[in-house]
């Protein structure tokens, strides 16, 4: 007998992959179709460079957001494995509330409801912060994210094999060192992808900060369509967001070939 392993041969696209490829060229195709038949050069030259601000302001946003939700995820990922009840309950009351809740709910209960307590943020001199659309938008969206990226850090230290701790431990190393030198750095890989998902996430919602006053990428492409009209302003705000998260799926693709070249065989 052979013991040579069956050939198999690749898999075709069925004929529901094929009509939702044809569907998305199609889409595709309008959406270029509709951008070069309706241009107008005059709009481009008038509202182009507030595009372009409202992207910056987008970027900015999202990137400090997420650097700021990352280091208060830390804490909270932390809380959800430890063995202390009342910090388990805190992370985990934490996590569930910023998950559970629409995220302009949370926008408008900082923006709006701290309002209420005026007197007492000028008493301890933060009415500074928070009457402030900028840092409010920053305030709720770091909020938000540090709840996500608190579970996707479980989630990638749970998937750590049990091994790694035993084995560090067993060299006399400390908890914390063997934290962040060994187990930590084995997470990041696996939360790579997930933590990815979440700025791409984080870049489509973060168009709700617009109606706090905050001039992003959608807030600019509303006041272009308000003195225009023009169906148009929010065909280029969708190509401009599809850039963004093409660029960042492409890094990403970058960075995980960097980070597991040393996996592979």
């Amino acid at each position: 007998m052979s013991g040579a392993a069956p050939v198999v041969s690749p898999r075709r696209p069925g004929v529901a992959g094929i009509l939702t490829l044809a569907l998305w060229a199609l889409l595709g195709i309008g959406l270029v179709y509709t951008l070069a038949a309706g241009y107008d050069p005059d709009l481009i030259a008038r509202y182009g460079p507030l595009y372009l601000s409202g992207l910056e302001t987008t970027i900015v946003l999202v990137l400090l957001s997420f650097v700021i939700g990352a280091i208060l995820s830390v804490p909270v990922a932390l809380g959800r494995v430890s063995r202390h009840p009342v910090a388990r309950a805190l992370a985990f009351a934490y996590v569930y509330f910023f998950r559970g809740t629409p995220l302009i709910a949370q926008i408008f209960l900082v923006y709006y409801g701290f309002g209420q307590f005026r007197g007492a943020f000028e008493t301890v001199g933060l009415w500074w912060f928070f009457r402030d659309a900028w840092y409010c938008a920053i305030f709720s969206l770091s909020l938000n994210t540090a709840a996500y990226q608190a579970e996707i850090l479980r989630g990638a230290i749970a998937n750590v094999p049990r091994g790694q701790w035993e084995g560090a431990r067993s060299l006399g190393l400390p908890t914390y060192v063997v934290f962040w030198k060994v187990i930590l750095p084995q997470a990041m890989i696996v939360a790579l992808r997930p933590y990815a998902n979440e700025i791409i996430l984080m870049i489509k919602a973060s168009a709700i900060v617009a109606i706090i006053t905050v001039l992003d990428l959608f807030g600019e492409t509303r006041r272009a369509y308000s003195r225009t009209f023009d169906f148009q302003a929010y065909l280029w705000a969708a190509v401009f967001y599809l850039a963004l998260v093409e660029l960042l799926r492409h890094a990403t693709n970058f960075a995980e070939r960097r980070l597991i070249r040393h996996l592979k065989r």
